[in-house]
């Protein structure tokens, strides 16, 4: 039965229904227009003509591999932008070039480690997804190259001196980020239902990488939440009370902007240069590695999925390995013996 027009019972929009080269079609046009139909039927009688013939690896678009690629479970992070960019361009048009431009359109004035995380990361996984069904050659994708990741750390004087010089509403919330590696967004919108002062325990229920953690809590940490008047909804709140505002929308991503202007003054009255909302997870992450010298521990409390995540905490806390150096060649104060037993 060839592809025809008719309608459902409830329902005014135009539906596909028939059979073409053995492929079987019953789709709504999303459209009571029967003008508007008949040319969608047109267009779709055209894309099942070319997927018969040369296979649906042909005639596959990103909208499609993309909705295939959420409905497995993949991550809503991000992925609007990059779907609304590409939307039903076929897969096989997607190349290199296809992925740069996408990158400089989409995010014109961003960092290259922001369109590798934000276009490059997105659109490689939804590719991935689709050459595992056969709708497309495995994708090799050259990203931008991108700074090594930042490390700045306080010393557990300079923390002290950062949290005396927060203001009243911003103190608690700093001591928290310092002694849980808590992200901003993670610390920001808290919810006292997730937090557990009797055991000393927090959970951060939604995470960067999507999995829910647990983090017991140092008793700075629950001294200064004990000391807090609300005790329901947010955490956190701002000078006024109110909870922090929460992103509006997918390019809203940095939740440290919501005190940076509280935090650089606390800094500055501390006297500590270049640092961050998001150094505090460092700094956690670095106290933790110094005291413990446990990679495990720190990448199942702190979140990460990879140990190369945290084996950058590793290498800037080498105390342990001094005795190595120690047995260099030498002797005391660079004395070295020569042939005949005597000391240079």
């Amino acid at each position: 039965m060839p592809l025809r027009l008719t309608r459902r019972p409830k329902t005014p929009n135009w539906v596909i229904r028939g059979t073409l080269r053995g492929i079987r079609v019953e789709e709504s046009t999303g459209t009571s227009d029967k003008r508007a139909a008949e040319e969608i039927l047109i267009k779709r009688e055209a894309e099942l003509l070319e997927q018969s013939i040369h296979g649906r690896r042909a005639t596959e678009t990103f909208a499609s591999a993309a909705l295939s690629y959420l409905e497995h479970g993949g991550s809503t992070r991000f992925t609007a932008a990059v779907i609304r960019h590409f939307g039903t361009m076929p897969l096989a048009k997607i190349d290199q070039d296809a992925l740069d431009l996408g990158a400089k359109k989409v995010y014109p004035d961003a960092s290259p480690s922001t369109r590798n995380r934000q276009f490059y990361a997105i659109a490689s996984a939804i590719l991935h997804h689709a050459a595992r069904r056969g709708w497309c050659p495995l994708p090799i994708i050259e990203r931008p190259t991108t700074p090594p990741g930042r490390i700045r750390w306080l010393t557990i004087e300079e923390a002290d001196s950062l949290i005396a010089a927060c203001s009243d509403h911003l103190r608690p919330l700093v001591v928290f980020m310092l002694y849980t590696g808590a992200r901003a967004g993670e610390a920001l919108w808290l919810d006292w239902r997730d937090v557990d002062l009797s055991r000393a325990h927090v959970q951060f229920p939604k995470t960067k990488n999507g999995e829910a953690r647990g983090v017991p809590l140092h008793q700075r940490v629950v001294a200064e939440m004990a000391n807090l008047k609300t005790k329901t909804g947010e955490v956190f709140r701002r000078p006024d009370g109110k909870p922090y505002n929460r992103p509006r929308n997918a390019s809203d991503t940095s939740a440290g902007t919501r005190i940076k202007t509280a935090f650089k003054a606390a800094c500055r009255r501390a006297g500590i240069d270049n640092f961050h909302p998001h150094d505090c997870r460092h700094t956690w992450a670095t106290w933790h590695y110094q005291e413990n010298r446990d990679l495990g521990a720190l990448m199942r409390l702190g979140g990460w999925k990879s140990e190369r995540m945290v084996m950058r905490y590793a290498h800037v806390n080498v105390g342990e390995l001094a005795h190595t150096i120690d047995r260099l060649p030498g002797g005391n104060l660079g004395e070295m013996k020569l042939k005949d037993g005597t000391n240079q």
